[in-house]
């Protein structure tokens, strides 16, 4: 399948669709305390969505039984909600995504609940930062790969992390999930050349320990074998015509990541 390349006018919708991702995501973070549970986070999501005109990417996909996926602690992705309360300590990820007129958003975040390690507080900003260094690689001329070893190079950098094998990011658009694949690991300079148009969700996940998971008997939650904590973050982002990156589900467009990292972004959707 060919990787769809978006219009203006196409990457505006998107932009209205990430903007509900981005909306939501805060909203469930600011509320995610000690004794709240990831269902009535689900909640939040969910009203949100009816309250911005938008539908779920998640619910019915593939029998997906809901709008958000929340993993905790060793639950690198797909963590389905549920009833148990949060507890201080806890690493909490969220993934959301939002369909506006047709097209998709999608972004993750990972925090803690209360009071987490250093150790756990260094994995998080590690994987964010990582997110960030991926999409600060991106450029038309360049290739997707470019991405892929931004990622990893960053992580490697800071300590010895499991970077999953089976699971990266991908092209989005009308569908959540489009062509290319993007790998979190790799050499830079290969795979498909990157144009203005391509839209991409950038999703580096990594634990503690080993890379190694499994999923679990509800046939959605990725565990870490080895039970060591993840991290998972996400953002959607675009090449505009000007030749400049947008983060289409950041509130402000990427502009504060991508500028400490020397990156500007389009003024094309601002």
């Amino acid at each position: 399948m060919a990787i769809q390349i978006k219009s203006l006018d196409d990457l505006k919708k998107m932009r209205r669709a990430g903007i509900v991702v981005g909306e939501a995501l805060l909203l469930m973070k600011e509320a995610a305390k000690a004794g709240v549970t990831t269902l009535e986070l689900d909640s939040i999501a969910a009203q949100h969505l009816r309250d911005r005109g938008a539908t779920p990417s998640f619910l019915g996909y593939y029998g997906y039984p809901n709008v958000l996926c929340a993993s905790v602690n060793h639950e690198i992705v797909h963590g389905i909600p549920n009833e148990r309360p949060l507890e201080n300590g806890d690493v909490l990820s969220l993934d959301f995504g939002a369909i506006v007129d047709g097209w998709h958003g999608d972004s993750a975040i990972s925090f803690g609940i209360g009071e987490v390690t250093p150790e756990d507080q260094k994995l998080m900003a590690v994987c964010d930062e990582s997110m960030w260094r991926g999409i600060a690689a991106a450029s038309v001329g360049g290739h997707l790969t470019d991405i892929s070893a931004a990622i990893q190079g960053y992580i490697d950098s800071q300590g010895k992390y499991g970077i999953l094998r089976e699971y990266g990011g991908h092209g989005i658009g009308t569908e959540m999930h489009q062509e290319p694949h993007v790998l979190n690991y790799g050499k830079p300079g290969e795979g498909p050349e990157l144009v203005a148009g391509i839209a991409l969700a950038i999703e580096p996940m990594i634990t503690q320990g080993s890379a190694t998971t499994k999923v679990l008997k509800d046939e959605w939650t990725v565990v870490s074998v080895d039970k060591s904590n993840g991290a998972h973050f996400e953002q959607s982002f675009a090449l505009l015509p000007d030749g400049k990156p947008f983060v289409l589900t950041s509130i402000d467009g990427g502009k504060a990541r991508l500028g400490a990292l020397g990156v500007d972004i389009s003024d094309l959707l601002q």
